[in-house]
């Protein structure tokens, strides 16, 4: 497997790491947002969160609050972007499932790149039904 992730975890390319159990590691992001931008990642090998267990993703979410916390106390910060990003048109660039937390202070000029957008006329009942349907 030619996965960056999996040779992190296994060793084979070093990191920072700042956590590690079992199933899971966390390591500082080497292109950081903001200094202290962390990436949890499962051991496990999914691409994605579509790919992840039910039982993976609630253990790798309890993780994210455990190594969120500690950033919260030891960079003196209440505001942390919790990212997950699923295909490549959303973002993704590394294909193993792994949750970005990125430490926020005021006035750091980070922005997410969000650009909200409003619904034509109706358009927002159509979209309602078309995800309704997908259950």
């Amino acid at each position: 497997m030619n996965c960056i992730f999996c040779k992190i975890i296994n060793n084979e390319i070093p990191s920072q790491k700042i956590y590690e159990d079992d199933n899971f590691i966390a390591i500082l992001d080497i292109n950081p947002v903001s200094k202290g931008h962390t990436l949890v990642i499962p051991k496990l090998h999914c691409v994605n969160l579509f790919d992840m267990s039910d039982e993976l993703l609630y253990k790798t979410l309890k993780v994210a609050k455990k190594i969120g916390n500690a950033i919260k106390k030891s960079l003196n910060t209440d505001s942390i972007n919790l990212i997950q990003n699923n295909g490549a048109d959303a973002g993704q660039l590394i294909f193993h499932s792994h949750f970005h937390l990125i430490p926020r202070f005021p006035n750091d000029g980070i922005s997410i790149g969000m650009t909200h957008k409003k619904y034509e006329e109706g358009e927002i009942v159509k979209y309602a039904e078309l995800i309704r349907g997908g259950f």
